[in-house]
């Protein structure tokens, strides 16, 4: 038993390192800047080597051994968090409630998908699209009620696509639909989903994430962009545009997770858009991307058009740059306008 799960943990850890290191090498600076946030790449060097730790452990026999008393580390345990060194025996009564906590949490991810609801937001007008690029796809968007009552905004790109992403992307739906009901706090779920994912020899790929809460009566939207897309916003009274960069790096990039949030009011007029990079890096024949700009300018130019009408717009202008050929990306937009 214990020869398998090494050797399935041994796999995993290997296909996370080339995943990070196929990342590094082909992922073009600025894109990468981005999915690290305020971070640099120190950080998931830092990730690398506990990878790699690991790994040597394996190769000495020294893997999965508590430090306390030199037994072998429960099973469950490893697969939630190879990295873990302590035996349930040794646990402390709290530390045996969290566990407790994520290990449920851990089984729930991995049942499957609660049905996508798209809400009614009072003073909001919101429409959404997605295609996938194959016929699972690695974006994903969501809406979904924090305990306080408050709406959440969901917007997230598995790194590559296909199946193994849509996979992903089904857990991390599932993760959100479990944890924001039982929270205020946008904080609280990016760092719990994190720490779910890091250390999980399941998952070994990472995802880039736009998180936020509105609060219809002050207008106001805080949010926490991990590592994603800077999200748009256009000002229509005012005729200014606005970037919500990310405010810290991707899940499950790098040890140290540390992200914060910002906030911003929104006015009547306001329209915010939501996108993944299968948008802004479909190319033309001659190679050349239909970046944050085009898509900005189309959302500017349109700006008395309903949410939906930007939508339709925005698809048939990267239908002209793309000349109709098949997207290489998934492709995802959510629009919110406030009336």
């Amino acid at each position: 038993m214990k020869t398998k799960l090494y050797d399935d943990i041994q796999i995993g850890l290997e296909q996370t390192r080339d995943n990070l290191t196929h990342w590094e090498e082909t992922t073009p600076e600025e894109k990468r800047n981005t999915q690290l946030g305020p971070e640099d790449e120190i950080s998931v060097e830092e990730h690398l080597h506990v990878i790699d730790e690991s790994l040597e452990k394996i190769k000495e026999g020294t893997f999965g051994i508590c430090e306390v008393c030199h037994e072998a580390v429960d099973s469950e345990l490893l697969q939630m968090d190879y990295t873990s060194a302590i035996c349930l025996g040794h646990f402390s009564d709290e530390e045996l409630r969290q566990l407790e906590s994520e290990l449920e949490l851990s089984q729930v991810i991995q049942r499957g998908l609660l049905p996508q609801q798209v809400p009614s937001i009072e003073g909001v007008n919101i429409a959404a699209f997605s295609r996938p690029a194959q016929i699972v796809g690695g974006d994903y968007f969501d809406f979904v009620d924090f305990k306080d009552g408050k709406h959440g905004l969901v917007m997230a790109d598995v790194s590559g696509h296909g199946v193994s992403a849509g996979m992903f992307m089904s857990s991390l739906q599932t993760a959100f639909h479990t944890l924001v009901p039982d929270t205020e706090s946008p904080l609280e779920v990016l760092e719990r989903i994190n720490r779910l994912y890091v250390h999980n020899i399941n998952f070994t790929t990472f995802v880039t994430i736009f998180f936020g809460k509105y609060d219809p009566s002050t207008r106001t939207l805080s949010y926490a962009n991990a590592g994603h897309n800077s999200a748009y916003l256009y000002r229509l009274a005012a005729n200014q545009e606005i970037w919500l960069r990310p405010t810290g790096p991707a899940i499950g990039v790098m040890e140290e997770f540390t992200i914060r949030t910002e906030a911003i009011r929104l006015e009547p007029g306001d329209i915010l858009l939501l996108y993944t990079d299968g948008i802004t890096e479909a190319t033309n024949h001659q190679g050349a991307f239909w970046d944050e700009d085009r898509l900005a300018n189309i959302v500017s130019q349109n700006a008395n058009s309903s949410a939906e009408q930007l939508i339709q717009k925005i698809l048939q202008a990267l239908k002209d740059h793309t000349d109709g050929s098949p997207l290489a990306d998934d492709v995802t937009l959510l629009i919110a306008k406030v009336s």
